[in-house]
């Protein structure tokens, strides 16, 4: 039961706080005609968590910690790839919902790969700490505790495109999720700037 509670705990505190893989899974909830639209978007964000959670107990996390050049390259991508994504999203117009632009499966998928593959922050997070915690672990109770943390991400994605879905229901205009957007470019662009600071 503890690998359970802990797995199910670790991952929440990792998974609830603003990031830019949040952000572009709860866009697409809102801006896809349909919820199962959003699908590619959320399908590949949660198998990337699933894969970086796979890893990171197997022990990447040691490699990652040891070598200082392979943290500089994820971090230094990272930045350069949120400024990037900042930018999408601040350039993103006002325009009824029926006639918001919506992302391909293709593009949704690229998006997702990028916002979970090149964020540094989220892959140390979850190399860093999912892999540590592992640690305490053995045989049975580590997959218990590894199989937890992937069933939050999972079903707080979905969960996240659904929030997206209902808020677009409220907001026909389409200016609600412009201000999100607003909003998430800063926090995207302040993202890119402390990682910046740390690397200089």
């Amino acid at each position: 039961m503890e690998p359970f509670v802990h797995g199910l705990i670790l991952a929440l505190g990792l998974i609830l706080p603003l990031g830019v893989q949040n952000v572009f899974i709860f866009s697409q909830g809102a801006q896809q005609h349909t919820y199962w639209k959003a699908g590619p978007a959320i399908l590949t964000a949660s198998v990337c968590d699933s894969i970086l959670i796979l890893l990171s107990v197997l022990g990447i996390s040691a490699i990652v910690s040891q070598v200082d050049q392979l943290r500089w390259i994820l971090m230094g991508a990272g930045a350069v790839f949120l400024i990037y994504m900042g930018f999408m999203m601040w350039r993103t117009k006002p325009m009824a919902a029926e006639r918001l632009e919506v992302m391909s499966a293709r593009k949704q998928i690229l998006f997702a790969l990028s916002v979970s593959l090149l964020n540094p922050h989220a892959i140390l997070d979850t190399v860093g700490v999912i892999g540590t915690s592992a640690l305490r672990y053995e045989s049975y109770d580590q997959w218990i505790f590894t199989v937890t943390c992937m069933i939050v991400s999972w079903c707080w994605f979905f969960g996240l495109a659904l929030a997206g879905r209902m808020m677009k229901r409220f907001d026909h205009s389409g200016h609600i999720l412009i201000v999100i957007n607003k909003c998430s470019a800063i926090f995207i662009w302040l993202t890119a700037l402390f990682i910046l600071k740390e690397l200089f």
